[in-house]
């Protein structure tokens, strides 16, 4: 059966654009190569990533959304967009293998005029010297004269409903002014306002700049974090005050760590590093440690030594209110407390169970129990759930590494 549009790739890319696509009245095919992915969609069964719920992927499927593993489906579209997941290589670089594989599975099946766009996180120049021979040489066809190629950054922000995909507004860049226009007059039936970048080049340096800006500022911000605790100042309340300057400065506050999917480019192939992100990631990489350094001095101060220790983890994902993990610091710092030999368990209404090196680490079912039983509680994550006044009051021991709790009532990060 023809559709207006394939999704290819749904992860956390993929599935926010089959769910716009659908609720904009786009018949829509999502294909993925993971069987398991596929049926639990077909289901209605949400991610495990909790990106959506089931009553989002119950309204998808009713508005004509269907999940396949079958590549054929692919030739019946006008428009087929690539959101392979490009997680870090051995070197440091996007991982294109998924790409290349969503590449060739759609050149095999191009037709002419089809809309060809790119949203996996690449660096510049992917989309011309690297998809572009895969899809000519796949499909015989001649890109920018027989079908339209261009790329979009992916620009959602998982847990932020205020801030969705109408809401967003959607950078495209195309192969040719026409690639362009034909990108611009797709997205701009799901976006309230496109941006066009001058070519596939520019856009791809869009989510490279957006990406190194929030990693070198969350390491700013972490190395203030530091900072101020040796000197003994509240930097929450110092943040709370210059948030308060009309132009110049945009809040950022500290963490346990940075996660999520998108990870900080500090060197190109080819070409001169770029040496402050590259220092910024040296920061971010280092507060796992930190903290776990700090557990260590609270647990002192009070008479406890790290070695047997009861540690309760609260909030393991890498955003709050959402089920996904992916680079969260939680696994590190779990890590490096186990290693000192430290008892640890978790808390997160998100996450059922989790596993750490290999093992299962003890899930509390109680929170306030747990708390109390334990001999330090750790804040890695604020969710909604949490009522951190009642929290701090039944904790014998808590470090809030996110600033949540009122002031004076925990030890902050």
């Amino acid at each position: 059966m023809p559709a207006d549009l394939a999704v290819i790739g749904l992860g956390h890319l993929g599935l926010p654009l089959a769910q716009a696509a659908a609720a904009a009245g786009i018949d829509t095919i999502g294909y993925d190569t993971d069987p398991r992915v596929v049926a639990e969609l077909a289901a209605g069964r949400p991610p495990v990533d909790g990106s959506l719920t089931a009553p989002e992927i119950r309204r998808m499927l009713s508005g004509g959304f269907r999940p396949t593993t079958d590549p054929a489906e692919l030739g019946r579209v006008r428009t087929a967009v690539i959101c392979a997941p490009t997680p870090p290589g051995p070197d440091g670089g996007p991982d294109l293998t998924a790409l290349d594989e969503a590449a060739r599975a759609l050149a095999a099946r191009l037709r002419p005029t089809t809309t060809v766009l790119l949203e996996s996180p690449v660096h510049p120049g992917t989309t011309e010297e690297h998809l572009l021979p895969l899809l000519e040489a796949g499909s015989g066809l001649r890109a920018g004269r027989d079908f339209h190629l261009a790329y979009s950054p992916g620009r959602l922000d998982p847990g932020r409903p205020a801030h969705g995909y109408a809401r967003t507004p959607k950078v495209i860049g195309g192969l040719t002014p026409a690639c362009t226009e034909s990108a611009a007059a797709f997205y701009g039936r799901l976006a309230d306002k496109v941006v066009r970048a001058r070519g596939t080049r520019e856009a791809e340096t869009v989510k490279l700049l957006e990406t190194n800006f929030r990693h070198v500022n969350i390491a700013l911000v972490n190395e203030m974090a530091v900072l101020c605790h040796d000197l003994g100042v509240d930097l929450w309340d110092v943040i709370r005050c210059a948030e308060t300057k009309p132009s110049g400065f945009q809040a950022f506050r500290p963490g346990p760590g940075v996660g999520g999917h998108g990870t900080p480019v500090g060197t190109l192939p080819g070409h001169r590093p770029l040496r402050l992100v590259e220092l910024a990631g040296e920061v971010n990489e280092r507060m796992p440690a930190y903290v776990v350094q700090r557990c260590a001095t609270l647990l002192n101060e009070h008479g406890k030594s790290a070695r047997g220790a009861r540690v309760l983890l609260l909030g393991v994902t890498y955003k709050p209110d959402l089920a996904d993990r992916q680079g969260a610091p939680a696994t590190e710092i779990a890590e490096r407390l186990t290693a000192m030999g430290a008892q640890v368990g978790y808390h997160d209404p998100y996450v059922a169970g989790w596993r750490v090196g290999g093992r299962r680490v003890p899930r509390a079912d109680s929170l306030y129990e747990a708390a109390a039983a334990a001999d330090l509680t750790v804040l890695l994550q604020h969710h909604r759930t949490y009522d951190l006044q009642g929290l701090a009051v039944k904790a014998q021991l808590l470090l809030d590494t996110r600033g949540a709790t009122p002031a004076g009532a925990a030890h902050r990060l």
